[in-house]
């Protein structure tokens, strides 16, 4: 009974783009593993940037600062 467990940043990940992980998670188990995929849970789980850091640094500063450092148009 494979339980896999995606995190994303909540960051627009679309209904199709989470049925894709799903599918393609489930996939990789029924092929690299014959998994039953009757059996293969999927959970995705979208956090806040706020609630995830890298380096001692939020995501959300961190892409804050970033989008400083890029030129206006």
């Amino acid at each position: 009974m494979p339980y896999v467990h995606i995190q994303v940043t909540r960051e627009g990940v679309s209904a199709e783009q989470k049925a894709e992980l799903i599918a393609g998670a489930t996939d990789l188990l029924v092929r690299v593993l014959n998994k039953n995929p009757a059996t293969t849970f999927v959970l995705i789980e979208e956090v806040d940037t706020d609630n995830w850091g890298i380096a001692g640094e939020s995501v959300t500063v961190l892409r804050a600062r970033a989008a400083q450092a890029v030129p206006q148009q």
